[in-house]
Formats: structure tokens, sequence, C-alpha cells
């Protein structure tokens, strides 16, 4: 882990602890949370092998139809069922998602204190009457998932808005580091889907804003407030999500150019405007603003006119990580057979 992670981790963990203490103002922390996320969640991406979920465009068009589904059914369920009964449902499954991405969040940091047999040694468990399926672990999995487990005990219990935090972070975090777009066209495609799914839903329907405030799940951030009306500022995972995934393919595609973070500094920043800019709207209309209206343009545009400035119009295009990474899989096969 580099200087800047380590910096950027401790900054994000302060920031997150600073509103206990003092008075932060939540436009600013939504902003710097935000940010700080997508730039931990983007320099984790960047591992030796290209990250193992890969999308492809099918998927890319596909999603904004499959996140409209599932959408107007949570709306339909809080609409049709106790409230209460749908949010205990919801709680029982992120407890479990919770301590997986908590665990997975630790793990780098926790598995340099221990024993290299501690990280290397699988352990492999099968289920008892079902010993087809099995699961693999180590010791170091397991002891990063003990402070999970006990954060996520608290999330349960107390269903405070720093667990909530946490968890959603966590849940960021994982999501850039473990997805990949595979290309440039396929992340144009989903962040467009994307535009027109968070307009049409913030908009033109109350679906959007009513889930959001009726799922009581680490689904949004929460950002406290002086103002006793509105105790809480709410901005989405999926606000962080979906443009880091994009912003983390930026650094790849530099790194994999030998180069440093060029059209990385371009997208973040596209983000940190567009971020910025969905901010100063809803608080000018004193309204819910979709974010992804201002991020997707911002991201996409800073990119695009860095990109041509430089001449890399082609290459960017060309960049295809999926094909990267079936070409090292060949490579290894042909190796093993020569051997």
């Amino acid at each position: 882990m580099k200087n800047i992670e380590r910096l950027a981790n401790v900054a994000l963990l302060g920031l997150s602890l600073a509103p206990l203490v003092v008075n932060v103002d939540p436009n600013v922390n939504v902003i710097v949370t935000a940010c700080l996320t997508v730039f931990v969640g983007c320099y984790r991406s960047v591992k030796p092998t290209p990250p193992s979920e890969t999308m492809s465009n099918e998927h890319a068009m596909r999603f904004p139809l499959v996140g409209s589904a599932m959408l107007l059914s949570l709306f339909l369920l809080f609409k049709f069922l106790s409230k209460d009964l749908v949010n205990a449902v919801l709680t029982c499954y992120f407890f479990v998602l919770g301590i997986a991405a908590l665990s997975a969040t630790l793990l780098p940091a926790i598995r340099r204190f221990l024993p290299k047999k501690w990280n290397d040694d699988l352990i492999i468990w099968h289920f008892p009457y079902f010993r087809s399926l099995e699961i693999e672990f180590t010791r170091s999995q397991i002891v990063a998932a003990i402070p999970g487990t006990i954060f996520c005990v608290w999330y349960a219990k107390q269903k405070h808005w720093l667990a909530n935090n946490v968890l959603g972070l966590a849940f960021c975090i994982q999501g850039i580091e473990m997805l990949s777009l595979g290309s440039f066209k396929t992340g144009a495609i989903l962040l467009a889907g994307l535009f027109v799914y968070d307009i049409f839903w913030v908009f033109f329907t109350p679906v959007m804003v009513s889930v959001a405030k009726s799922f009581d799940a680490p689904i949004k951030l929460l950002f406290p407030t002086a103002d006793a009306k509105r105790p809480f500022s709410m901005l989405g995972l999926g606000d962080i999500v979906i443009p880091g995934i994009f912003v983390a393919l930026a650094l790849r595609f530099d790194v994999s150019r030998g180069k440093g973070p060029q059209y990385f500094k371009s997208a973040f920043l596209g983000y940190t405007f567009g971020l910025a800019l969905t901010i100063f709207v809803m608080n000018w209309f004193q309204a819910a603003q979709p974010a992804l209206l201002y991020i997707v343009p911002a991201v996409i545009g800073f990119l695009a006119v860095h990109c041509i400035w430089n001449g890399d119009v082609k290459p960017l295009l060309e960049f295809d990580e999926g094909k990267t990474k079936g070409a090292e899989e060949a490579d290894a096969k042909e190796s093993k057979k020569v051997e």
C-alpha cells in the first residue's frame, strides 16, 4: 500500500468519525467522503490480474432495466407490506453481506501482521448433507471476519448512522475494487443507461425518494445536519460505485500503459466536479437531485476532452480488460503444456 493510499484511508476514517465530536458541514462531508471512497476503491482495484467480475455490453444495456425492476419491487413491498417486516428481512440479508464486505475490506491491513502460512494455506469446508457444496477460506479471513461480525451485530442492534456509513463505505470500496467494466465502451453504455434511469425515477416518479427514505439498510450514506426537520443528508451508494468503477478503469488503463495516473486524474476530477454540482443544485432548488444527471456527463466529458487533447482516443477505445485477462490465461495454459 502506497503512502497516498494510507493517507486516503486515514482521512476517510477520520472524516467518518468527525461528526461524533465536531460539527461538519454536510455538503463538504458528502463531497469529500464520496471522493475519498472512490479514490481508495480505485487504487485497491489495481492488481496483477483484472477484477474478477467483468461486465459485457449486454449486461450494461440490461442493468438499468434490472435496476428499475428491483427499485419498483422494493417500492411495492414497502407500500403493501409492513415497513418493519421488510426492513427486518433486509437487515438479516445485509448482516451477512456486511460481514463479508467488512472482512474483505479489512483483510489487506490485517494480513500484514499474521503469519504467511495463515495467509496462504486454504481451508476447504464442505456443507453437511451437501458435500458437493464447499467454501474455501484462509485463517486470515477468519481473523478479519471477527471485527466485521462484531460491527454488524452493533449495526443490527442500534442502526446507528455511523454503523450504516461504515458498512456502506465497505460495500462501495469492494464494489469498485471487484467490478470491472471491461472497456470504456461498456462503461459509456452503462453510464448512459443509468443517466436516464436516475432522471426518470427521481424527477418523474416518487419511487426513488420514497424507497431511499423507507429503506432502513446501508444502501445510502447518512451525513448529520444541524436541521432538526432534516437530520441527515443522504447519498446513494450507486452514486459512488457506478461512476467509481469507470474512474477505476481509467486508472488501470494508465497502469497498463506504464504511465502515471494521467486519465485517472481527469476522470476523478470530473467525478468531483459532478458531485459538487449536484450538491449546489440540490441546495439551490431545495429538492432531491439525481446525482448521475451531473456526475455522468462530468466524468465522461472530462475524460473525453483530456483524451482528445492528447490524441489517445483510439488506444482508449480499444482498451479491453477482458481480452487482456483472456490472453494472460491462454499464455499460462500454453506454458503449462510446454512444461
